[in-house]
């Protein structure tokens, strides 16, 4: 067993944008806990985190890394995660594997699109949440960034220490109601942040209030309160190249995050008589166990990883838990903490830690190992990632790799849930689908070194999609005499537009037996259907697989002895194209969400450019710095590139983040030039 307790456990997920120095935090927390001698550079390759080859080429996190470390009596878990953009779903899908969420803001330029973007995340899942101000040596107005900080995520933002001596030392405003800073009277921010505390609880309010003070102790409980319900994010500030702060934000892990005991459960579910029910994890070892996977990673050395949160119970070698709905058990050979790329065996991951398997095939990313006590289909309602837009057709080129790469994109799809692989029907093409043009180049890297796979890359067909906006329809007579027994069926039917909530709908298709009479005997309906399901995957008027709509098979004739299934399916699958090209046919194209960030001299620039491309703009906001940001809604199409595009209209000083909003109509001209570059396959009756 481990020398902590669960009660002595911190879990923590290092966030933010790009260049912020969340590793180099990490590195330096190492360094003092005494896990490290020195405290390593991102630049010289040799950090405990950014371990991997790629990562050391590109100097930035490619990947999430875990450490741990021993501080104030508390054993802290620390991830450590990506902050480019293009790596986002590599943050987002370890958060619920912690407690609280610490958001890295860079001081020198402020809050960009990421930090908007993981904010909003953990407001909505309640995640407690820390925000580290850093490289406050390299700020030209930290006064104006706090302000900007409040303005954007809300008067909740208070600080908890605030910078003083020119950014050299910082001074602790929780339990220090004295001193000056190089934000003001530290009383000032001592005020502001009880307050903030007590309003959680009434009777402590009312205290302070006759009072005008309180003990240090007695804000702990209503502080993590204030925390667990969005109340209050405790805002701290350092200069984790220079060591200040370090100290301070240390103890706050310590001494202010909740423990698993603590913090907000998340949010497990299953099926119980029909109905979904929620389940909420209790952090105690005694319990049945409840474990969720949160990261899968190859390891050149062990194998397949899978690392774990236990929620509940604990699990080590003497444990065979279940896996998913799967009634047999698992059985867990090793168990190990992490420490970067190294693994420590030990002999149980109790309730609340994170520990890692290796070498079981069978867990995926978001598995859930359990006792099987609770319900065979227990797992965790997901945090939503962002959806993989920027595609690349591949080819292998040259025949062996073209056998090789199917196995090693599956494999770099299961450690990755935002990487997704498909062979798309209609073209023939295999895709790869990342969130942005960084992330499938690492991609391909990865293709190349680690399996040996060398592809030629082009720019994928736009995924369109192909729906109808009028009630028509469609008549066909398949008959066909060979000699011997011949092929007769005939199909009747309509099609009108329709949504998820019809009888019967599947896969965008609800499909209808309205005969009567026996026009078409029973058993050859479902050769109908499967006639017309080819369609709905096939296209048909430019290829695309069609989505929204009912058919109503409604009259037929059969033969005695010529009719039969493959007559039926020929005859409804016609009949579907017949009826799809009376139906006023419609070609719907991938809308995306856009949020541009630009300095504010640009709005004007970047507002046009995105008009040009049949975008909308949504709306405008000013931000510090003399920054801005446009949001849109642009067709895919028009944005395929745009991140070269950006980059040459801002001289490099603009981002953007991109995910997919919805489907809508293409006008009659882009929808006629696609239309005509279809070349349907030559069909025989």
């Amino acid at each position: 067993m481990p020398k902590y307790k669960t009660s002595d456990i911190r879990n923590i997920a290092i966030v933010g944008g790009a260049g912020s120095g969340k590793t180099t935090i990490v590195e330096c927390l190492l360094r003092d806990a005494g896990v490290i001698g020195r405290a390593g550079r991102v630049e010289d390759g040799n950090t405990v985190c950014d371990y991997d080859e790629l990562e050391k080429e590109f100097s930035q996190s490619l990947d999430s890394a875990l450490v741990h470390l021993d501080t104030g009596g508390a054993h802290v878990n620390i991830i450590d995660t990506p902050g480019g953009s293009d790596f986002l779903g590599k943050t987002i899908s370890v958060l619920p594997g912690v407690e609280t969420a610490v958001v890295v803001i860079d001081a020198s330029s402020g809050v960009d699109p990421t930090v908007r973007r993981l904010m909003k995340i953990t407001r909505e899942r309640l995640f407690p949440t820390v925000i580290v101000v850093n490289k406050i040596d390299n700020s030209e107005n930290l006064e104006a960034l706090v302000s900007g900080i409040q303005e954007t995520f809300g008067g909740g933002c208070r600080p908890i220490n605030v910078p003083a001596d020119g950014g050299k030392a910082v001074v602790d405003c929780l339990s220090n109601p004295d001193g000056s800073s190089d934000l003001g009277d530290v009383s000032d921010f001592h005020t502001a942040l009880v307050d903030q505390i007590v309003e959680v609880d009434e009777a402590l309010m009312e205290q302070y209030l006759e009072s005008g003070e309180v003990a240090p102790d007695q804000l702990h409980e209503p502080m993590e309160r204030a925390m667990r319900e969005g109340h209050l994010v405790p805002m701290c500030f350092c200069s984790a190249r220079d060591g200040v702060g370090l100290e301070d934000l240390a103890a706050i892990f310590a001494k202010v995050c909740p423990n698993p005991e603590e913090g907000n459960p998340r949010p497990f579910r299953y099926t119980e008589g029909g109905e979904e029910k929620e389940f909420a994890a209790v952090a105690d070892e005694g319990k049945p166990l409840v474990t969720h996977v949160f990261k899968v990673a190859s390891d050149p050395y062990v194998g397949k990883l899978s690392v774990f949160r236990v929620h509940q119970g604990h699990i080590g070698p003497d444990i065979s838990p279940r896996l998913n709905d799967n009634k047999k058990p698992i059985r867990i050979g090793h168990v190990f903490k992490l420490q970067g790329k190294e693994h420590e065996e030990v002999t149980t991951i109790i309730a609340g830690d994170i520990g890692a398997v290796a070498k079981i095939d069978e867990i995926d990313y978001d598995a859930v190992m359990h006792s099987g006590e609770i319900s065979e289909d227990l797992h965790l309602h997901p945090v939503p990632l962002p959806k993989p837009m920027f595609g690349l057709a591949i080819e292998g080129t040259s025949k062996g790799a073209e056998t090789k790469m199917g196995d090693a994109l599956r494999k770099m799809a299961a450690e990755d849930p935002t990487f997704e692989v498909e062979r798309v029907q209609t073209t023939g093409e295999m895709v790869i689908r990342g969130l942005g043009e960084q992330h499938l180049r690492i991609k391909l890297r990865m293709l190349k070194d680690r399996y040996g796979v060398e592809v030629d890359t082009r720019p994928p067909r736009i995924a369109y999609k192909e729906t109808i906006s009028s009630m028509a329809e469609g008549h066909h007579r398949h008959k066909k005499q060979t000699g011997g027994a011949g092929q007769f069926g005939e199909v009747y039917l309509r099609v009108e537009p329709a949504k998820g909530d019809e009888d019967g709908f599947r896969d965008g298709l609800a499909f209808e037996d309205a005969t009567f009479g026996g026009s078409i005997p029973k058993q050859f309906l479902p050769a109908v259907e499967k006639g017309v399901r080819r369609v709905m995957s096939e296209g048909a008027i430019a290829g695309y697989p069609l989505q929204d709509i009912k058919v109503s098979v409604y009259d037929g004739k059969h033969h005695p002895v010529d009719s039969k299934e493959v007559a039926f399916m020929t005859a409804g699958r016609k009949a579907f194209v017949d009826a799809i090209q009376k139906a006023k046919p419609v070609l719907l194209e991938p809308y995306v969400q856009m949020e541009i960030t630009v300095p504010a001299g640009q709005i004007g620039d970047i507002s046009s450019d995105i008009s040009g491309r049949r975008g909308r703009i949504q709306g405008t906001d000013m931000l510090p710095g003399d920054q801005a940001i446009v949001t849109a809604e642009v067709p895919l199409a028009e944005v395929s590139a745009y991140s070269s595009q950006l980059k040459s209209m801002t001289g490099g000083s603009g981002s953007y983040t991109m995910e997919y909003s919805h489907d809508e109509p293409t006008p009659p001209n882009v929808q006629a030039e696609v239309i005509k570059a279809f070349k349907p396959k030559e069909d025989e009756d």
